[in-house]
């Protein structure tokens, strides 16, 4: 990577270390590519990694101190959910109990650290379970970052397999609102950045900032699009789904007619039958979900 970049290498600030859980290494191999990237890139003042639970919680405070005076600034884990029922049932491999004392160490130290979770992951039946049980989490680690990555079903997932047995019952979008509703009411006012504005799969991407600072605005934000009528909650989220990407207010549905032209739309899909107008939402939500790496899923 250095002779690639040759003489631009002192303009190198950041770099992440690939793969899904590059902490896995002994801290001494990570050490040394640690202090190489330094050697190369003398510009570089942040280093970011990838890390599983189980792999966080196997490394001291001491070791992750090591770790940041090196460089490294900041960890990402997925977390997905506080539940046990729901880590089961997504098959994640590791505990909630590993998910806190992993984190807590990685914070200890002074490093970084990014949560990722998952509304809508556990289905109708879970719903408030998930939620409530992630913010327990998050509340005990205490992440700089909390970043939403709202559930979409890939068609070819084992989990669509599990809809069609009727084991597992998808969300619509205003059921995980109400999800994201109980988890941020759950969270105590931390300084940890709570964000939907960098997945475009959030609905409500507007929902945003630091619990200690804008825990109340998301709140407003969240039951004012709880607060609208059944037309209207799908109106925007059909807008959405059709525009991912486009952070869309919700005062856009005082546009009456842009609401002409949606709800038409609406009436059509609902008369093709019960749920038709969520399947096409979901539909949509999956196209911008990457494919597998494999070719069965099992």
């Amino acid at each position: 990577m250095a002779l690639a970049y040759g003489a631009h290498g002192h303009s190198i600030t950041t770099a992440f270390l690939q793969d899904a859980d590059s902490l896995i290494l002994p801290t001494a191999d990570l050490l040394t590519i640690l202090n190489y990237l330094k050697v190369k890139f003398p510009s570089i003042s942040r280093v970011t990694s990838y890390a599983r639970a189980n792999t966080m919680k196997r490394k001291t405070v001491e070791e992750y101190k090591q770790l940041r005076e090196a460089g490294l600034t900041r960890v990402h884990t997925g977390m997905e959910s506080g539940s046990a029922r729901v880590l089961k049932l997504i098959q994640k491999g590791t505990s909630a109990e590993a998910m806190v004392e992993g984190g807590i160490r990685v914070k200890e130290s002074g490093i970084s650290l990014s949560e990722y979770i998952m509304p809508g992951v556990g289905g109708r039946g879970l719903s408030e379970e998930h939620a409530v049980e992630t913010a327990r989490l998050l509340n005990a680690i205490e992440p700089d970052f909390i970043r939403v990555r709202t559930f979409a079903m890939h068609p070819q997932s084992p989990m669509q397999r599990m809809v069609e047995e009727g084991t597992f019952l998808p969300m619509a979008d205003d059921e995980i609102a109400g999800e994201i509703r109980l988890l941020v009411a759950t969270l105590k006012e931390m300084h940890s950045y709570f964000s939907c504005a960098d997945f475009s799969l959030n609905l409500l991407m507007q929902v945003d900032g630091y619990l200690d600072e804008k825990k109340k605005a998301m709140l407003e934000e969240l039951d004012k699009f709880l607060a609208l009528s059944k037309e209207q909650k799908q109106a925007y989220s059909l807008l959405r789904r059709s525009s991912p990407g486009v952070p869309y207010p919700l005062d856009v549905l005082e546009d009456k007619n842009l609401l002409n032209k949606i709800l038409p739309e609406i009436t059509k899909l609902e008369s093709k039958g019960s749920d038709e107008f969520n399947r096409y939402i979901w539909m949509l939500m999956t196209y911008q979900l990457p494919q597998p790496q494999t070719e069965y899923w099992t």
